[in-house]
């Protein structure tokens, strides 16, 4: 195709650099066989701290009780369910980017699934663990689960939101961590197949399943990313819209509504995409992935972060009008609240990372720019974290005034947060340091011809 048809149409190579096949192979897979850099050790020791430090508090916490929390009588949850909401919508995009672009054949997707996959799984755990704490009594926590018990005809509560809850996320992290796996399989053998230390060599034979990459053995490959693309695709709408039910179940004012779930799911998106896009940006850098991770991918999330702001911002406002075209005044009070009252101040916070801040976009120069789109995905983050917090704490005033009280966070609630990303970290950075960050295999699919043609 002439140069100048491909500029017209936009056509950005995927893989820049004017790579061989062999150059992705040794590029991608330098990170996991050189030895670990000092400013990863440093990151990795910093992160590994701060979940200790969690650890430590959650432990005291089940000892001492949840009274050294800030939550009370009219906000029963806190900064748990916050963190929780938060962090399942981090791994949203991680299933956005796999499967349902995998079904449209996105080749776009290539160079960053592998570590949006890993990502969610991730981001799934640390919510989950968030979840087991919430419930007052963690050692309890293997009630949410229905099996043959010693408890008679005790069950659990099918009609409870939290046992929903427990279904979406184990499903969600199931197929997750097979879908990630399955697409792994090929570059562990690579690694394998490169190692030079008997015990390493063993320990990623193991991890490979003995994969040999016969045609055979692509096709299956092929055929089951396939079916649990499938099966993944109905997850990214269903997990976030059970989520959000465990507010528009109840009858509170603010949450008693029928937009939660398509709010909730592209609030989740949203959030999701600025992740990716915060640690793709710090990986290409440290990793020098610069030629596979390319201005095209970044763009290409720009505008689905900028799309899916758009739709944040319209569901704010949806909300707003139909609590006044309601007529209800309960519903009135708890808009009015939440923009005007005690936590007036996290509305505005939330409203504008969320709705102004992406606006930038727009424009291509910044949404090309690396220093603005790495602002602009942690001021998302923040601003969608500030969204879980206003909805959670618009609890505080409800229908009677003599319940009212304000939710005031303590130190071990920030310290628990905190906590959250030191888990994510963690496990992110070891990821990056024993497999690939990019899918191989994958990526030698989408290198151009010297013709400029595909494979």
């Amino acid at each position: 195709m002439p140069n100048a048809i491909k500029e017209a149409l936009d056509i950005q190579p995927l893989v820049t650099g004017g790579k061989s096949v062999r150059d992705v192979t040794e590029d991608i897979l330098r990170p996991v066989e050189a030895f670990p850099t000092s400013l990863w050790w440093k990151t990795f020791l910093l992160a590994l701290t701060i979940t200790v430090i969690d650890l430590a508090i959650i432990g005291y916490l089940v000892y001492e009780g949840l009274y050294i929390l800030g939550i009370n009588n009219p906000v029963g949850w806190g900064f748990f369910i916050v963190n929780f909401v938060f962090w399942i919508g981090i791994g949203h995009a991680g299933t956005l980017i796999s499967a349902v672009l995998y079904l449209f054949r996105q080749e776009w997707r290539t160079g960053i699934n592998r570590a949006a996959e890993a990502m969610t799984i991730f981001a799934v755990l640390t919510a989950a663990s968030t979840l087991i704490i919430h419930i007052g009594r963690p050692w309890m926590g293997y009630w949410l689960f229905p099996y043959p018990n010693e408890r008679g005809p005790l069950w659990v509560n099918f009609r409870s939101p939290l046992i929903w809850d427990t279904f979406a996320v184990s499903t969600y992290l199931t197929i997750s961590l097979v879908f990630w796996y399955i697409g792994l399989i090929p570059d562990i053998a690579a690694v394998r197949d490169r190692a030079t230390g008997k015990v390493r060599k063993m320990v990623y034979d193991i991890l490979s399943f003995g994969w040999v990459g016969s045609n055979k053995a692509w096709s299956h490959l092929e055929t089951v990313a396939m079916i649990l693309a499938a099966l993944s695709t109905p997850l990214v709408l269903s997990v976030h819209t059970i989520v959000s039910f465990d507010f528009a179940v109840s009858i509170l004012p603010g949450w008693h509504t029928t937009i939660f779930p398509p709010y909730f799911v592209a609030g989740a998106i949203f959030s999701g995409f600025a992740m990716v896009v915060t640690l793709m940006v710090i990986a290409r850098e440290v990793f020098n992935l610069k030629d596979y991770i390319t201005m095209k991918h970044l763009e290409n999330m720009n505008k689905v972060i900028m799309v899916t702001g758009l739709i944040v911002g319209l569901a704010y406002s949806t909300e707003f009008f139909m609590a006044w075209y309601s007529g209800n005044e309960y519903e009135g009070f708890a808009f009015v609240n939440r923009a005007f009252g005690p936590f007036g101040w996290a509305y505005f916070i939330m409203f504008s990372c969320n709705v102004f801040a992406p606006q930038v976009f727009w424009w291509k120069k910044l949404r090309t720019s690396i220093p603005v789109m790495f602002i602009i995905s942690i001021i998302v983050n923040i601003g969608m974290w500030f969204e879980r917090f206003v909805i959670v704490m618009t609890l505080h005033r409800d229908f009677l005034p003599s319940s009212w009280d304000v939710y005031v966070p303590t130190v071990y609630d920030f310290m628990m947060l905190l906590g959250t990303f030191g888990i994510f970290f963690t496990l992110f950075l070891l990821f990056c340091r024993l497999l690939p960050v990019i899918a191989v295999a994958e990526v030698k699919t989408v290198m151009p011809h010297k013709d400029g043609g595909h494979h």
